[in-house]
């Protein structure tokens, strides 16, 4: 009976251990880059590609009619 009790306590330990590493990623990953700066890089990225933002490469504009 103590074995279980044991064993209760171990995977209770190990529980706890996971999600404070889960909430500490998180945290982290939050706390890296202001939203001001994620969006600064997006749209630097996607100017990068030449895309215009629905997945499709921009078509070459028209030639203006003299």
């Amino acid at each position: 009976m103590k074995a279980r009790w044991k064993l209760l306590g171990l995977a209770g330990a190990a529980g706890v251990a996971a999600t404070g590493a889960v909430v500490a990623r998180k945290t982290r990953i939050h706390s890296d880059m202001e939203p001001d700066e994620i969006r600064d890089r997006l749209r630097s990225r996607l100017n990068e590609t030449g895309q215009d933002g629905d997945g499709a490469t921009p078509a070459d504009p028209a030639p203006a009619a003299e």
